[in-house]
């Protein structure tokens, strides 16, 4: 099974288009040691079968663009991506489907809930379903093992496991009660495995993390974890208000409680940050931060990062 971090940035990117953080601001003055970064993308696929993409980040044409693996295969039309899977209902984990709308066929799966926050809420993403055969969505119900497929009925030979993460209603919706939804899964990690047993977890968000999850993870061969934040304080700090990491649905790196510290004990898995915003310092690779990381044995995704399990 193969794992490509398309994008490794949380929302905005890096650096974010209207940000001067000392982290954009010396990016762009070209004396940052570190390198620009596009919103958080994951792709997946078994060895010969088709893509099957974890979320769609607003930057998902530019990068299909850039990775000839997703470039179309024959004509007149074709696509090597045959599904994607969507693990919450943000901004940065759907508008990528609209880019995604020229009439091709796929698959998408997600949780009730956030099917009926997408669609019953947001006539945008009837752009979807101009034409038949176009897409098809597909529910996932934690807990529960599903086979992904392509439109055909092709198995892609991933099974995807989701766990309930939190209830949080994404920002465009927050004044909805979560009561208005089918479901309560709003926000959820993934495992994939695949036939011969290889097998990742991923959570781009991470706003809880429970102890019982840690001895699950610990089995995998990588995990893929939310990065965002190195500090609770980070954007108060930074922005002088606002915000904290744990408000905003994402634990800190860093800190009592921070998942450096609550999953030192993990050490099976290649354990990666990704989703990392603009303002973390872990992104600068002279400083303190970058190191205590890569220290304590995690690795720091970057866009075009490959993991083979």
């Amino acid at each position: 099974m193969q794992v490509k971090i398309l994008g490794s940035a949380a929302g905005g990117g890096f650096p974010q288009w209207n940000c001067a953080c000392s982290n954009c601001a010396r990016l762009r003055g070209g004396t940052f040691r570190g390198s620009a970064r596009t919103q958080a993308q994951l792709a997946v696929r078994e060895p010969g079968k088709p893509w099957c993409l974890i979320n769609a980040s607003p930057d998902l044409r530019s990068q299909i663009l850039c990775d000839p693996d997703l470039a179309p295969q024959s004509a007149p039309r074709h696509s090597p991506i045959a599904a994607v899977v969507l693990t919450g209902a943000d901004v940065d984990q759907v508008i990528g489907l609209l880019h995604l709308r020229e009439f091709q066929p796929f698959q998408i799966y997600s949780t009730p809930a956030v099917e009926t926050l997408l669609r019953s809420e947001n006539s945008l993403f009837n752009a979807l379903q101009q034409t038949q055969p176009q897409v098809d969505w597909k529910s996932i119900e934690p807990g529960k093992p599903a086979s992904i497929q392509a439109s055909d009925a092709t198995e892609l030979g991933l099974t995807l496991t989701a766990s309930t993460i939190a209830t949080k209603l994404p920002g465009y919706s927050e004044r909805r009660s979560i009561a208005d939804v089918s479901s309560t899964d709003t926000v959820i990690g993934l495992q994939v495995e695949s036939p011969g047993g290889a097998k990742f977890f991923c959570a781009p968000a991470l706003p809880v993390l429970e102890q019982s999850w840690i001895g699950d993870w610990n089995q995998c061969d990588a995990i893929l974890i939310d990065g965002t934040f190195w500090s609770d304080d980070e954007l108060v700090r930074t922005r002088g208000g606002g915000k904290f990491a744990r408000g905003m649905g994402h634990i800190p790196i860093s800190g009592p409680g921070g998942t450096l510290e609550r999953l030192a004990k993990i050490t099976r898995p290649r354990k990666i940050y990704y989703h990392i915003n603009n303002t973390n310092p872990i992104l600068d690779e002279e400083s303190a931060e970058h190191r205590a990381v890569r220290e304590a044995g995690w690795e720091i995704a970057y866009d075009g990062m490959v993991v083979d399990l």
